[in-house]
């Protein structure tokens, strides 16, 4: 799932509010050592071949460092992940999880297509709409169901496994079947009944728990707020550079017009007129391979080819940028937000971050020949063009190298060396 966009909009507040520990969600400590384990075991995956951290793994600060990534089916881990005979590859950037646990966060994915509500009766309007288990403890738990659902990413494809077949029926009927084989793995059944009150033996364990215990690691490992601007707003100055900057960016750069607030996001949408290539996200009457965004979920056409405001915490440590991944560097994607009809033209294939994959090479750019598509795209873009030197760039840049927490590479719990089912890790 993977968009970072800076986002340069003509609305919204400008701030700049702190975040400390008190503004994330509870997170149990013995839960999130059993969603450690579960984060880095393949044993939830329909062909037991892929984990939740081959694509937010903690050596590439969660995320896989690939435009889109290769899910289930591949080999290897990050920018050295091999195809292999895969049918498609991810349609979308493996978005990073830094302070998903965030209180503010209520919607979630590029498209949005998790939010908090009670449409359906059990707290989330979902794809798995009123067939979403009741329990969850909140919107980081619901969205680590999804992936283990998803046939590209971790389910497979159908008749491969058992998985992936009761997926092509229904969306809910995967999740039993996972549950049954983490049940089945005596040292998840020890732990789940330390750590959960309502299960008394292995029987008990559901994906409501499951989840639960992937929701309180993600929580808890990926919170980041010891950033050099953090520092700025207790009182201590940044670099010349970075300062600069900062100016820039709440100011006439107009960047805080939509990456706003503690996370540096609005949670709205937003089209920003990347080039498009891959896969797509496509509906089943989609004529070629292309991604509409938000559109694809709320079915309004004002919403086509927006994208979710991603926070831009750690932005510097989660290159590729863009739903996509279409841009490898901090420079390139704000040049995009300042001018992106200039630099649709000057994007080229060559910098997209896409491991070999000869089956299906030949859709990654066929988007790209289709002029009516490409004049839709260039026609949704909710950007005014800025101006800025050079040197300005720069100094943006700096300013967001400065959003980089000085603790990163030491996570509370970090990568397991190994898990209960005894599948290797990653």
């Amino acid at each position: 799932m993977r968009v970072l966009l800076l986002l340069i909009c003509l609305v919204g507040p400008v701030t700049a509010e702190p975040i400390a520990p008190d503004d994330f969600l509870p997170a149990d400590p013995a839960q999130a050592r059993i969603g450690q384990l579960l984060f880095y075991d393949k044993i939830l995956s329909g062909n037991r071949n892929i984990s939740c951290g081959t694509c937010h793994h903690h050596d590439l600060h969660g995320t896989d460092g690939l435009s889109l990534g290769i899910g289930e089916g591949g080999d290897g881990l990050g920018p050295e992940r091999r195809a292999g005979d895969i049918r498609k590859r991810i349609p979308r950037n493996a978005p990073a999880l830094w302070n998903l646990g965030h209180k503010e966060i209520r919607v979630l994915f590029h498209d949005g297509r998790l939010e908090v509500s009670d449409l359906f009766g059990n707290g989330f309007n979902s794809p798995a709409e009123e067939w979403l288990p009741q329990g969850l403890d909140h919107i980081v738990a619901a969205q680590a169901l999804f992936p283990l659902t998803a046939q590209f990413e971790m389910a497979g494809n159908p008749g491969e496994n058992d998985v992936a077949g009761a997926v092509h029926d229904r969306i809910d009927a995967a999740w039993p079947i996972l549950a049954d084989r983490i049940r089945a793995i005596p040292g998840y059944a020890d732990l789940f009944t330390q750590a959960f009150e309502e299960v008394e033996t292995s029987a008990d364990i559901t994906i409501v728990e499951i989840a639960n215990a992937l929701g309180a690691f993600i929580v808890s490992e990926w919170q980041s707020h010891d950033s050099p601007y953090d520092a700025w707003l207790a009182g201590r100055p940044l670099p010349a550079a970075a300062e600069h900057g900062r100016s820039l960016f709440f100011g006439r750069g107009n960047c805080a017009s939509c990456h706003s607030g503690p996370l540096f996001s609005d949670q709205q949408f937003h089209a920003l007129g990347l080039p498009a290539f891959g896969p797509g996200r496509t509906r089943r009457f989609d004529p070629m391979p292309r991604d509409v965004g938000r559109m694809g979920e709320s079915d309004a056409l004002e919403d086509a080819y927006r994208f979710k405001t991603p926070s831009l915490r750690n932005v510097a440590l989660t290159a590729p940028y863009g739903h996509n991944g279409a841009w490898p560097t901090l420079d390139g994607i704000i040049r995009q937000h300042l001018d992106p009809a200039s630099s649709r033209k000057v994007w080229h294939v060559d910098l997209a971050k896409l491991p070999d994959a000869p089956a299906i090479s030949a859709i990654d750019f066929i988007v790209t020949t289709d002029l009516r598509e490409q004049e839709r795209l260039e026609r949704q873009i909710d950007i005014t063009p800025v101006a800025l030197t050079e040197a300005e760039i720069a100094d943006v840049i700096a300013f967001l190298n400065a959003l980089t927490g000085e603790t990163v590479d030491r996570r509370p719990l970090g990568r397991p060396t190994s898990v209960p089912s005894g599948l290797p890790v990653d």
